[in-house]
């Protein structure tokens, strides 16, 4: 029970970007410094901290560089690091000019409980501007399988090292210095591709205009391209500046996202701590045949890198989760993200079906508009397709169809609805059709019974699919659909002519919670008039439910979140499950973090506070074996048969002609067995 709380059980790596205060050309201060912010993080349960370049007897030197008196107390205080090292748990990557052969180079120093395990010497040396590198250093570009003797260790040496702990699984790190990263064939590249998941940059960088977000850039650039984690550390406070100055920027970025940052320009030491994912970078790595690709066209670099193992003995404790993260994945949390993703789908949407009449020469589009999120959607990107092919919104062909349990509010909403928009609207009273069928049946509804099972729903919803495709055969149309992703995710949805099938999905690859979204967008952009705006905002105040089952005694509508679950876990789930395909207990271990309680985690930009709702760990476990209950084992047969809809989030679609492929008659047993090992209650005091 202990290891769930883990984050090292669960595939985590605590790392640390560090901006020591320095005192230039003060080794042993420099030290002091080190060693502080080293002790801090041992205290905080990071395993790898980073420091800037040459951070050790500080960067903004110059002609001191070639002093034997600076040289020999660097080295004396590197052997003081390695002795301290020996009681702390981070792995420790300084800065440092080294002597080696008679020449002097520019390196980092991996250092782990009290042995070196490798220095790596910086490759590319800018000359060029402020910079004279190449008047001080020998570039070590092209050093590989050498050694090198510091403070008493004769330890390997080269642009050729990775560092893999023996006892803590995707722990393998790569380092470069500064320049190295702004050249067009950043050493990190190969690094990547030989196996390193998290790649540091030791850099001075002096700040001038823009510098950081350039810097930035690179970061991120680097992180998604070789699908890894990327830790940078700028040289801060205390640097001389003669001629430059100094920010002190440190960033920590994971497959392109920045998930922390210093604050720049402090006059105090800094340190930010972040929890590195490295297992969904490996998975993400099985996935991308790319990047196996460049391994092979360069000669699969691990071949030409030595891997220098450290026994690491990572904690098994609870000590938290240093990692923001978003309850709504599908939903960007900054509102300038926000706008733009929603502008991207409703637009790709948008695009899907104005192709797809432009390609069917289509006389109408058939919707059966019920006064829900779904098919409300649905029908305004089928309206602004209209408008975009300079069509008629009259050719949109609107049914509302009651059945048995059609709610007032709802049925005037989708009246309301169609009529702002100008749509051509009519009505279909299923009812009579359904009486008929469940008679034809047998069924005890027909006799008068209240028996409202999974037949007398699907007769509904099958008998208004059927309608609708008769409807579009006869008035030379396509049927829109408008179930959604997160429905096809639980097979929340009836096979065949029910509301799984349709001409052409535009819904099938957004999720419930970005549809809440899309739609409020669409209001907030003025997309449509005040009126279509009124009453969009009154269906986005409304129950989700199919409304296929009459009221109780107690008035009470039928809840769809009530029977299968809320849709924000559910969501969550299907981003984890599909995107990256994490094991159910680290799925339930991130859903219990960011959504234990309110203030945990981030919601998405405009969420009400009446909305935020939190849950323990019971309820997450029990939500999550059913979604992946419904998810594995009877719901794929329903996704094997899904019509065209265009793919709208790089979280991924569930069309088998796209993101996902699986077999029909599957089985979860194995994520169920691999759920089961997660406590079912809060039995550890937090």
């Amino acid at each position: 029970m202990t290891d769930f709380f883990s984050i090292h059980a669960q595939g985590f790596v605590r790392v640390a970007a560090c901006t020591p205060l320095a005192t230039a050309g003060d080794p042993a201060a420099n030290v002091e410094a080190t060693l502080a912010l080293a002790r801090e993080g041992d205290a905080q349960a990071v395993d790898l901290m980073l420091f800037p370049e040459l951070g050790i007897s500080s960067y903004a030197l110059d002609d001191l560089h070639l002093q034997d008196a600076l040289l020999d107390a660097v080295e004396a205080g590197i052997a003081r690091i390695v002795e301290e090292s020996r009681s702390l748990k981070p792995v420790l990557l300084v800065g440092a000019p080294l002597r080696r052969n008679g020449r002097l180079y520019n390196t980092a120093l991996a250092i782990a409980r009290g042995r070196i395990l490798g220095v790596v010497p910086k490759a590319y040396l800018p000359n060029y501007r402020e910079y004279y590198e190449k008047r001080w250093f020998a570039p070590g570009a092209g050093l590989r399988g050498l050694e090198i003797e510091v403070a008493g260790q004769t330890v390997p040496f080269g642009t050729d090292l990775l560092f893999a702990a023996s006892d803590l699984a995707d722990f393998v790190f790569h380092a470069e210095i500064c320049e190295d990263y702004w050249s067009p064939t950043p050493p990190s590249t190969m690094g990547a591709l030989a196996g390193a998941l998290i790649l540091c940059n030791l850099s001075a960088s002096n700040i001038v205009i823009g510098k950081a977000r350039e810097r930035a850039l690179l970061c991120a650039s680097q992180s998604f391209r070789a699908v890894a984690a990327y830790i940078y550390s700028a040289a801060g406070p205390g640097e001389s500046t003669t001629d430059l100055a100094w920010d002190g920027q440190a960033m920590i970025h994971e497959l392109g996202e920045p998930i922390a940052e210093s604050r720049r320009f402090s006059t105090e030491p800094g340190m930010i701590v972040a929890d590195i994912d490295v297992q969904r970078l490996r998975l993400e790595r099985m996935r991308n045949g790319t990047f196996n690709d460049s391994a092979a066209v360069a000669g699969h670099p691990e071949t030409a890198f030595r891997r220098v193992r450290f026994e690491h003995r990572p904690t098994m404790e609870d000590v938290g989760l240093h990692r923001a993260l978003r309850r709504f994945p599908f939903v960007p949390d900054t509102p300038e993200q926000l706008d733009q993703d929603c502008y991207e789908a409703f637009n790709i949407q948008v695009e899907g079906i104005a192709k797809r009449i432009a390609a069917t020469g289509t006389k109408h589009l058939v919707i059966g508009v019920s006064g829900g999120l779904d098919s409300t959607h649905a029908l305004i990107v089928a309206a602004k397709a209209c408008d975009r092919l300079g069509m008629a919104r009259s050719a949109i062909l609107g049914f509302t169809m009651p059945g048995f349990a059609t709610g007032e509010e709802t049925k005037g909403n989708a009246w309301a609805l169609m009529r702002a928009l100008g749509v051509t609207g009519a009505e279909i009273d299923i009812r009579p059709a359904a009486r008929q069928m469940l008679a034809d049946m047998g069924h005890p509804f027909a006799s008068g019974e209240p028996v409202y099972d999974v037949t007398f729903e699907n007769v509904q919803a099958g008998l208004r699919t059927d309608y609708l495709f008769r409807l579009a055969n006869q008035r030379q149309g396509f049927v829109v659909g408008t179930g959604d992703l997160s429905e096809l995710a639980l097979g929340w949805c009836t096979y065949g002519v029910g509301d799984q099938m349709s001409h052409y999905a535009v819904n099938a690859a957004v999720p419930k919670t970005l549809i809440q979204y899309l739609i409020r967008w669409c209001v907030q952009t003025g997309q449509f008039d005040a009126e279509t705006d009124r009453v969009l905002t009154a269906i986005l105040g409304t129950e989700i439910s199919p409304e296929l089952v009459p009221a109780d005694a107690d008035g009470a509508i039928q809840s769809t979140q009530s029977k299968i679950g809320p849709y924000e876990l559910h969501d969550f789930f299907l981003h984890y499950v599909v995107r990256y395909g994490l094991p159910p207990s680290k799925i339930a271990f991130l859903a219990w973090h960011a959504w234990k309680d309110v203030a945990a985690g981030r919601w998405p930009a405009g969420m009400p506070e009446e909305a935020r709702n939190a849950y323990d760990l019971a309820t997450i476990r029990r939500w999550l074996g059913e979604f992946l209950f419904r998810f594995f084992q009877t719901s794929q047969f329903k996704r094997s048969a899904i019509p065209n809809a265009p793919k709208v989030s790089a979280g991924g679609s569930l069309s088998p002609r796209g993101d996902w492929r699986a077999p029909s008659d599957g089985t979860a047993r194995p994520w169920l067995a691999e759920l089961a090992g997660v406590p079912d209650g809060e039995d550890v005091a937090r």
